[in-house]
């Protein structure tokens, strides 16, 4: 398990910076035939995803959401985000197949959505707590005193290297 990393830290990424947000909404509770095996899938793809280097998938955070779960991914790239999710060798096409097929005898038992952001700028701050979001994606280092304030740190743009004092530590 995680321990907490006590301080102020943020995250530094040089790159391309993608966030994608996927997820399930459960209409029928009481129907897990139709849900369950949808909620099934996303772990293959994970796992395909993180035991591919050069998947491009930086990092995710499962959460629940008011409908149901959903996750928060980090990409490196669109490019790579999209080819894993049109590439019929891939976890997510068959998977994407099932859902339609199912959805189709139960339209409207669970729904699947999803939103990307292709991000120019991106600004985080974490006090205290176990490391999640954009640093356990990317690098967590200490917020320095330059960057003491969100609007400091944002008008640096913390997707680029350079923002961060090279005395910063990382995690």
């Amino acid at each position: 398990m995680s321990k907490v990393v006590a301080g102020r830290m943020t995250h530094r990424y040089d790159g391309e910076l993608v966030v994608f947000h996927i997820g399930m909404q459960i209409n029928r509770w009481w129907r897990p035939d139709l849900w369950l095996p949808l909620f099934s899938d996303m772990p293959k793809m994970l796992r395909e995803l993180a035991t591919d280097p050069d998947s491009g998938l930086l990092g995710f955070d499962m959460l629940l959401g008011a409908g149901g779960p959903y996750i928060v991914q980090y990409w490196s790239s669109i490019d790579k985000l999209y080819a894993y999710a049109s590439d019929p060798a891939q976890e997510h096409r068959p998977a994407w197949t099932r859902f339609n097929q199912r959805a189709r005898k139960a339209p409207d038992a669970v729904g699947i959505w999803h939103e990307t952001f292709l991000v120019e700028r991106a600004e985080s701050i974490y006090v205290s707590t176990k490391p999640m979001g954009l640093p356990k994606a990317t690098e967590l280092v200490e917020v320095g005193r330059r960057h003491d304030r969100a609007h400091a740190r944002f008008a640096d743009g913390r997707t680029k290297a350079d923002s961060i004092p090279s005395s910063a530590t990382s995690h």
